[in-house]
């Protein structure tokens, strides 16, 4: 098996190359005639306990890139260059990201990362600097549901209004739930889901919210929080934060004793999760919406070798830590692309109107029949999210 890994290996690592030389040849065609580079940005935590998920999001960019750029780029032979910014999860530091990239870059659009707290920041910006914004994880529901009219932020992520939803579900189909205490962390994205859980709650007869408790993002110990949901009776309890203090909160349950099931954001995917929350890691059931597990689709297999070839850690899917992010951003960089060629100019308000008339994508992820309108700047809905679960490190579906 390591023999056929290794020459498998080898064989797409060539392939890569014979590509990469191809693009090199194209490119050095006269330093006069060479075209100028088609720049967009990335701003994204690159450091700290969530660069996992800035390093996902890379990828996903990365391998779309490969592929544009091998045939033959945007804008009739015009290569892409991603340039990238280090948010650090930070609001302030994300918006100064964004006005270097906008305004010293001169990027024709850029990408979002996994804090909402970051996106919704950067939001009024982007709408002002008439420049387009993509969110690639980011799932606050206000980052594209913005009131700017027009509007140039856009998402291929999941939207806490509809996740909240799933969530809810879920814990009563899966484990027979019905009242549900909420963790969550304090801070916009946080008060973003506690507004979607309970308008969810409202609709599902189902399920009933028994206490609403909140963290931050620094607290290693969560018993006094987890103890009121116990003394209410919770019987499932929904979480939405980012990897360090899910793991704290998983950390607190171990040592109440208490194997109340967890239902979870996607937040905890981005970070050392199954590593800080030890062997109770895989309680955490949480959402997902793209998985390399299983039958793939004829891009799936491409983009799955392409990750195979180009980093040396992925033999397989249970290698590809962050799977969402590398999706998400590996279908937003190729609508992007098809945007800014459809509008035939890196203009940012002609890349708006060709992302809201795009038509019909064979997406990674799904078909986009459209992936957005005028009135929708969400790639993604309720039928597009999966089930998972950590089993060690590995991300496996559950449903």
């Amino acid at each position: 098996m390591g023999v056929f890994r290794s020459v498998r290996r080898n064989l797409l690592k060539s392939a890569v190359g014979a590509i990469a030389g191809a693009i090199v040849s194209t490119v050095a065609i006269g330093a006069a005639g060479a075209a100028e580079t088609v720049k967009l940005g990335l701003v994204a935590a690159l450091s700290g306990p969530s660069a996992q998920s800035g390093e996902a999001i890379t990828r996903g960019l990365t391998i779309a890139i490969d592929e544009i750029n091998a045939g033959g780029g945007v804008l009739g032979g015009r290569m892409i260059e991603l340039i990238r910014r280090d948010d650090e999860s930070s609001p302030p530091k994300g918006v100064i990201a964004a006005r270097e990239l906008i305004f010293k870059e001169k990027v024709a659009a850029f990408f979002g990362g996994i804090d909402s707290p970051v996106s919704l920041a950067i939001v009024p910006l982007a709408n002002k600097s008439k420049v387009p914004f993509m969110g690639s994880w980011a799932a606050a529901t206000p980052i594209t549901r913005n009131g700017a009219n027009p509007n140039y932020v856009f998402r291929v992520s999941a939207v806490d209004a509809i996740v909240d939803i799933k969530l809810l579900q879920y814990a009563h189909k899966t484990f027979g739930s019905k009242k549900i205490g909420l963790m969550l962390i304090n801070n916009p994205w946080g008060e973003s889901n506690e507004k979607g859980l309970k308008a969810a709650d409202a609709e599902n007869d189902d399920v009933e919210i028994v206490g609403v408790e909140t963290f931050e993002n620094g607290d290693v110990d969560m018993v006094s929080q987890l103890t009121r949901h116990k003394q209410n009776g919770a019987e499932a309890l929904v979480l939405v934060t980012n990897a360090p203090p899910g793991a704290q909160m998983m950390k607190s349950r171990e040592r109440m004793g208490w194997d109340v099931p967890v239902v979870s954001h996607w937040g905890i995917s981005g970070g050392r999760f199954p590593e800080l929350a030890g062997p109770t890691a895989g309680d955490a059931h949480f959402i997902q919406t793209y998985s390399f597990f299983g039958e793939q689709s004829a891009i799936g297999k491409r983009v799955l070798s392409a990750l195979i070839a180009k980093f040396d850690s992925i033999n397989g899917p249970e290698d590809i830590f962050s799977p969402v992010g590398t999706a998400n951003a590996y279908d937003a960089m190729h609508l992007m692309a098809k945007a800014i060629d459809k509008a035939g100019s890196t203009d940012g308000d002609a890349i708006r109107e060709a992302l809201e008339n795009l038509g019909k994508h064979e997406g990674l992820i799904k078909t986009y029949d459209p992936p957005f309108t005028a009135d929708n700047h969400d790639g993604l809905n309720e039928n597009d999210y999966i089930m998972v679960r950590f089993v060690d490190k590995t991300i496996t579906p559950v449903e």
